[in-house]
C-alpha cells in the first residue's frame, strides 16, 4: 500500500527559518538577528512567570480572561473584541484557516513577513506577492491585484524587514478600496517602536469596520518571544470564529501571567522604547558614515544594503565569527541586504567597530 500523501501544495511551502542564535567558538555573543527586546523582559514579567510554576499541573484558562481584561484596559477596547494567540503567528494562521482555502488568493506586499505566504499555502490558498514602491507597500498596486478570488490582504505596518510603514491616510485609502468580503489583516507587531506622527495601529479601524483585524505581539517591545504570546482586535464575528478554531488551551498559564505583568510595567517599556528611538538613530548615522545604505525604519531593526560595499553574506559570516549575529535577507528577496536588530548600546558599538575594520 502507498504511504500517506501530503495534501497538494504543502511541499511548496518554504519552512520559516528564524535568525541564528549561536556562533560556535565565539566567546561573546550579540544576538542581533531576531528583533528580540534589547533588555530582555520586565523583571515583573519574569517574577510572574516564576510564580506560575507552582500551578503548572493545572490547565490554563482557555479564554485567557485576565490577560484579555488587562489588554482591554490598557488599549481601551471592548474585551469581547480581543482574542489571544500562541504568538501573533498563530492568529495569522487561524485567519487563513477561517477565511481562505483552495482556489482563493491571499495578498501581501512583496517584502512582507514570510509567515503570510506560509499561512496561505497551509490552507491551500494561493499567496500573491505584490510589488512594493521603494520598499514601501504600494496601495494602488495592492488594490489592482484584488480579484473575485481574493479573501485576505496581510499588511505588516510597520513592515518587517524593510522598516517602512503606511501612514494613516494611505491605510484608510487601502481599506476603502477593498471589497467588503476581503479581510484586511494589519500586523502591527512593531507598533510600539514607531515615532512617526502620521502612524496609526489600525485598532480603531478593526473596531469600527466589519472586515479588519489588527494583530499585536508580546515578542518585541515586551521581549517575551520565548513564551509565544500575541493578540488581536477585530469585529465580533471574526473574533468569535477564531475562538471556535483556536486550540482550547492555546496560551499557557505562565505566558498569561507574564503578559499581564509586562503590561503593567509601563516604566520598563517606556525605557525600552526610548532606547530604541535613540539607538536606532545612532546606528543609522554610524552605518551611513561607513558608506552603507540604511533604509528608514520604524521598527526595532535596520535594513542595511551592502550593495557596492561588500558581499553581504561574507560580511555576515565575518561578524558571526566574532559573535555578532545579524539576519540574511535572501528569503525576503533582498540578497544585497542584512537586517540588524537594535540591541544594547555596547552590542551596537561592537558591531560598528567590527564593520569599521572590515577587510574590504
Amino acid at each position: 500500500m502507498a504511504p500517506p500523501v501530503l495534501r497538494s501544495g504543502i511541499l511548496k511551502i518554504a519552512p520559516y527559518v528564524g535568525g541564528e542564535a549561536h556562533a560556535p567558538g565565539a566567546g561573546r555573543l550579540a544576538r542581533l538577528a531576531s528583533n528580540e527586546g534589547a533588555f530582555g523582559p520586565s523583571p515583573r514579567a519574569v517574577a510572574a512567570y516564576q510564580a506560575a510554576a507552582a500551578e503548572i499541573h493545572r490547565y490554563p484558562d482557555g479564554a485567557s480572561r485576565v490577560l484579555v481584561e488587562a489588554l482591554a484596559e490598557r488599549h481601551d477596547v471592548d474585551p469581547r473584541l480581543i482574542v489571544c494567540g500562541n504568538g501573533s503567528d498563530e492568529i495569522l494562521h487561524l485567519l487563513a484557516l477561517a477565511y481562505a482555502g483552495p482556489g482563493d488568493e491571499v495578498l501581501y506586499s512583496a517584502h512582507g513577513f514570510l509567515v503570510y505566504p506560509i499561512a496561505a499555502r497551509s490552507v491551500g490558498a494561493m499567496p500573491v506577492a505584490v510589488a512594493e514602491r521603494n520598499l514601501v507597500a504600494d496601495v494602488d498596486a495592492l488594490l489592482a491585484e484584488v480579484t473575485s478570488r481574493t479573501r485576505i490582504l496581510y499588511l505588516a505596518n510597520p513592515n518587517n524587514p524593510t522598516g517602512s510603514y503606511l501612514p494613516e491616510a494611505a491605510l484608510m485609502r487601502l481599506h476603502a478600496g477593498l471589497p467588503e468580503n476581503v479581510l484586511l489583516v494589519i500586523d502591527a507587531a512593531y507598533a510600539e517602536f514607531v515615532s512617526a506622527d502620521d502612524y496609526v495601529t489600525g485598532q480603531d479601524l478593526a473596531v469600527e469596520a466589519s472586515n479588519v483585524v489588527m494583530t499585536r505581539t508580546f515578542s518585541k517591545v515586551y521581549a517575551l518571544g520565548g513564551l509565544r504570546l500575541g493578540w488581536a482586535v477585530g469585529p465580533a464575528a471574526v473574533i468569535d470564529g477564531l475562538h471556535r478554531i483556536r486550540g482550547p488551551f492555546n496560551i499557557n498559564s505562565a505566558a498569561q501571567a507574564a503578559g499581564v505583568a509586562a503590561l503593567d510595567d509601563t516604566a520598563f517599556i517606556g525605557a525600552a522604547v526610548l532606547h530604541n528611538h535613540q539607538a536606532r538613530q545612532w546606528l543609522a548615522e554610524r552605518l551611513g558614515a561607513l558608506g552603507l545604505v540604511v533604509y528608514p525604519s520604524e521598527g526595532n531593526f535596520l535594513l542595511v544594503s551592502f550593495e557596492g560595499w561588500a558581499d553581504p553574506e561574507q560580511v555576515r559570516q565575518y561578524l558571526k565569527a566574532q559573535g555578532i549575529l545579524v539576519r540574511q535577507m535572501t528569503a525576503y528577496g533582498l540578497p544585497q541586504c542584512l537586517r540588524i536588530t537594535i540591541g544594547r548600546t555596547d552590542e551596537l558599538e561592537w558591531l560598528v567597530d567590527a564593520l569599521s575594520v572590515y577587510p574590504r
